[in-house]
């Protein structure tokens, strides 16, 4: 195989941080921690032969090349063929037809007419929704917006419900909900008496999680850790010139407010009185649509920046480019220059902004 030349597959994206870096396996929605000099092998030689990288190298370090190829081999990683110009790199471009792609709404105490906002998803070709809810509802709340999206022929073909635990319905109850629409990507229940995960009932669709956490509004979300990674190539290609929390992005509020997301404090305007359109219109509506983990304090030197999504709702507010918030977000414990995890409630320089947030209750 030393004479062959060897090929990274076009699927398996590296990514260098400061300190190490990352291969994304975007097929299987996996990725292999690399050092960094095998990045710049990857990047330089790919398409040549180990013989070239040990020549290159005057044949020292060997037995390094060799317990990287080891490595590249074992997990499926690389393959070897001698006409490696017929194999590419995939292209890294991300479009949609869609005005909007994703949206969410907070339901509290006032209940949002879900029916009379499908015909304005419909217009805007919005395919996913997020629909949070932070009071207890019967399982016919969700069977009627369910019943609406297919009574209307819906574009959606994803729905995520958050929703407080309630032990009025059983798991068997909700299996049975998700069996029978095949919309639905997840439900996960909140404040649950234990953390527990259930296997979908379709292939990458149909999950059910509890978790013991509680959400008691919008100040909880922004978390920034590996449960939260995908490494597919449609995030990884969007994250390349666009922003991977807010870009086509559009929001209501428990109050009704349409933002970017719920969490941020900017609205252009309320369901009562504006359409989805108009607010979208509004000048201020996408300036953080392409702001890019790329040009993101410390997020620019960190191995997971394709995988991860961003928040710009919450972060630490030490860095302003023309009044774009371009700060690492509050809610990570990342640290690319360690390599470390941390809780990040705990690091005494996010002090400051977390009690700017009024985060202290949540940080307790």
């Amino acid at each position: 195989m030393e004479t062959t030349n060897f090929i990274l597959f076009s699927d398996c994206i590296p990514v260098k941080g400061v300190n190490r870096s990352v291969i994304c396996d975007t097929k299987n929605n996996h990725y292999y921690f690399i050092p960094n000099s095998l990045f710049d092998i990857l990047e330089k030689y790919n398409g040549k032969t180990i013989s070239n990288i040990k020549k290159d190298f005057n044949n020292e370090y060997v037995e390094i090349i060799d317990e990287y190829f080891d490595f590249l081999i074992k997990n499926k990683l690389i393959f070897f063929n001698s006409n490696p110009k017929y194999f590419p790199k995939i292209a890294l471009q991300w479009n949609s037809p869609s005005k909007i792609t994703n949206a969410i709404i907070d339901f509290d105490s006032i209940n949002h007419d879900f029916k009379a906002l499908l015909p304005q998803f419909e217009f805007l070709k919005c395919s996913y929704i997020q629909l949070r809810f932070y009071k207890k509802k019967h399982l016919d709340v969700l069977n009627e917006i369910i019943r609406h999206i297919n009574d209307y022929k819906s574009r959606i073909v994803s729905i995520d419900f958050i929703l407080p635990y309630d032990a009025n319905f059983t798991i068997d109850d909700l299996k049975l909900l998700v069996t029978e629409n095949s919309r639905i990507h997840s439900i996960i229940l909140y404040n649950a008496p234990e953390d527990k995960s259930y296997a979908s009932v379709f292939q990458n669709m149909g999950y059910l999680l509890q978790v013991k956490r509680n959400i008691l509004n919008e100040k909880h979300c922004g978390i920034i850790n590996t449960e939260y990674f995908y490494s597919n190539i449609n995030l990884l290609s969007e994250s390349q010139n666009h922003n991977t929390c807010l870009n086509r992005k559009i929001s209501i509020d428990k109050e009704g407010n349409i933002k970017n997301c719920p969490s941020m404090t900017q609205s252009f305007g309320n369901i009562k009185d504006t359409t989805l359109e108009i607010a979208l219109q509004h000048p201020d509506f996408k300036r953080y649509w392409n702001i890019t983990k790329d040009q993101i304090e410390v997020c620019k030197d960190c191995e997971f920046r394709h995988i991860c999504t961003d928040c710009r709702a919450y972060t630490e507010r030490t860095h302003f480019n023309k009044n774009i918030d371009v700060s690492k977000p509050l809610k990570c414990g990342y640290n690319p220059y360690t390599n470390e995890w941390e809780e990040w409630s705990n690091n005494p320089l996010k002090k400051e902004a977390i009690a700017y947030y009024e985060m202290e209750k949540l940080t307790i």
